[in-house]
């Protein structure tokens, strides 16, 4: 259980300490800095403590951003500091210092908690301090003091300022104006009742699961219910974030499985919506298998770009600065947030499109919106690369290689190819990257299926993609590299499963595409987390990119078409034990040892 040590001279009438029992804390009143400095020391290590002073006047949300954010290791607003175990050290050396002789730190108020909170500052430690807005907190010096922050409290609606904050600061036009208006009032119903986001998130999962279960019936009726399922689903996903800043409930936990089950719930409605055309005698694979493809490609776009200037120096550009203008007009910011197709936006379209024409037709509009915006996205990248003078740091360069997912062939061969990669100019990795996917992607698409072309090139795709990672990926360009890879992989699955011609190769396909397609999402929710790539041996296990088309391209010279389709299914389920067992016991261990929570703002493509 937390603890609060308040100190201090109690102020009488004060409600500080019901606020802070009602927040969770155990409560313990302390008189001066060593009754504290003694109090502190009692506190389990595991356990949060926070130094509250006994004067304080202001929200209880106030109280809740500044004390219970479980995001960070410290965090302090006027009156009130608080560190989680990992910060514990720190907040005791401050203590200690504001309890020796005269003080460590001279303030213009004499407030124990504000002198620790410049104490730490003065170490250097990274304390979070929470932007309040309209919220007050403050320790009046004197009665007249108080009775004007009392004024002020009274005047700001606290749960008004709370629900406000539970959505996003920047969220698409759909989720904006026709889900959050209401879907926080849902969220505040879950917290009241205790629920958790988690719990929200499966609900979700299970709403679209169930949609998905109605498109594949294939009937007119199943198709309505799927639409009605998808956008009640979505409602649920954003409860979820809504619910977790509403009540600072944020986890490692909860963040891998928003997430993951966004991506979840989008590749098994693409599946219901196949398999309900195939009732009604439509083959779909092809086009669900290709949705799923330019999705996940888009994202990958995304995070590479993202993790490539994540920390990169000298990072403008006069795109960048007409971006920016762009968002000081009102209407062409809602106009680009469309354009990108974001979840609210792709998920309506889809929903209202199930219910009213044919899986074919919600297939064919979502390929065309998703590669507009993708050619929309990508192209403004390029643009930013090319025009930005900026320095990438090896953490960037690290992530993007770890992106590329080399196996242990591309890597093997990278190794004597690093003499002559560095002897190439900077354009070099994301030409050949794309060159070498583009050969193996066109033979298997354009050769009879069995034909010995496609492991040819799949052979020469191996050599570029050694050859794209030989060096650092350090170039403007070298975010476009991972990308390349994903398509050329994914592409080439589809188009040999396409090129067997037989029943049941696209939905093995589909399978495979989507375990392959989990396992690089997880590499990105982890390096996003700071943890890391997934261990070496689990990249080995299935291959790199590289290894598996080879494999692909082999099993389509070897094999005859129903041969290809078994062994599609067995690798799709061999790849999506090994990564979904290994996943699974990453982020829970991550978890059960107290992981720091992570909580992502920004809206996925």
């Amino acid at each position: 259980m937390p603890t609060a040590i308040l100190t201090g001279q109690p102020v009488p009438g004060s409600s500080i300490e019901s606020e802070l029992r009602s927040l969770g804390f155990d409560v313990h009143l302390a008189s001066g800095a060593a009754d504290t400095e003694t109090l502190l020391a009692r506190v389990p290590g595991e356990h949060r403590v926070a130094v509250v002073d006994a004067r304080f006047v202001g929200h209880p949300h106030a109280l809740r951003l500044g004390l219970t954010d479980p995001r960070f290791p410290l965090a302090a607003i006027p009156g009130a500091v608080t560190a989680q175990p990992a910060a514990r050290q720190a907040l005791t050396r401050a203590m200690a210092r504001e309890n020796s002789a005269g003080g460590g730190t001279v303030l213009a108020v004499d407030s124990l908690a504000d002198r620790i909170t410049a104490a730490l500052d003065a170490d250097g430690a990274d304390v979070h301090r929470p932007e309040l807005g309209s919220l007050v907190a403050a320790v009046p010096a004197d009665p007249q003091a108080r009775n004007e922050a009392r004024q002020a409290v009274a005047a700001v609606d606290d749960e008004a300022v709370r629900l406000k904050s539970a959505v996003k600061a920047r969220d698409g036009f759909v989720t904006t104006f026709f889900i959050s208006p209401y879907s926080r009032y849902i969220a505040r119903w879950c917290a009241r009742r205790g629920l958790t986001p988690n719990q929200v998130t499966t609900a979700s999962l299970i709403t679209a699961l169930i949609a998905a279960g109605c498109a594949a019936t294939g009937t007119r009726g199943g198709f309505v219910a799927a639409g009605v399922l998808l956008i009640a689903s979505f409602v649920l996903d954003c409860t979820d974030g809504q619910l977790a800043r509403y009540s600072l409930q944020y986890s490692t936990l909860g963040a891998w499985l928003d997430a993951t089950f966004d991506r979840a719930k989008e590749y098994a409605y693409y599946a219901g919506l196949a398999l309900g055309a195939a009732r009604g005698g439509d083959d779909v694979w092809a086009l669900a298998l290709g949705a799923m493809v330019l999705q996940t490609c888009r994202h990958v776009v995304d995070f590479s770009f993202n993790e490539a200037n994540h920390d990169a120096s000298a990072n403008t550009s006069p795109t960048a600065a007409l971006s920016d203008r762009l968002d000081s007009v009102g209407w062409t910011v809602w106009v680009r947030r469309m354009i990108v197709l974001p979840i609210g936006e792709r998920w309506a379209m889809i929903a209202v499109l199930t219910a009213l024409t044919t899986p074919r037709i919600t297939f064919y509009a979502l390929l065309i919106g998703c590669a507009f915006s993708a050619t929309y996205t990508t192209a403004g990248r390029v643009l930013r690369s090319l025009t930005r003078r900026a320095t990438r740091t090896d953490r960037a360069a690290k992530a993007l290689a770890d992106l590329a997912d080399s196996g242990p062939l591309a890597e093997a061969a990278a190794r004597g190819l690093r003499g002559t990669a560095r002897r190439l100019p900077a354009i070099t990795a994301p030409a050949v990257a794309l060159l070498g996917g583009a050969a193996v992607v066109a033979t298997a698409a354009l050769t009879d299926f069995g034909g010995p072309w496609p492991l040819v090139a799949a052979i020469v795709y191996l050599l570029t993609s050694a050859l794209a990672v030989a060096r650092p990926l350090k170039g403007a360009l070298d975010w476009l590299v991972p990308p390349f890879f994903r398509a050329a992989e994914y592409l080439t699955v589809l188009f040999l499963a396409a090129k067997a011609d037989v029943n049941g190769a696209l939905p093995s396909a589909f399978g495979l595409v989507a375990a392959v397609a989990y396992h690089h999402y997880d590499t990105v929710y982890r390096i996003r987390g700071d943890a890391g790539a997934p261990p070496q041996w689990l990249v080995r296990t299935i291959g790199g990119h590289e290894g598996r088309t080879l494999v692909i391209c082999v099993l389509a010279a070897l094999l005859t078409a129903p041969q290809f389709k078994l062994a599609l299914t067995v690798l799709a389920v061999a790849v999506a034990l090994v990564v979904l067992v290994e996943s699974i016991r990453f982020w829970v261990a991550a978890h059960k040892v107290g992981a720091p929570a992570v909580h992502d703002e920004g809206e996925p493509a």
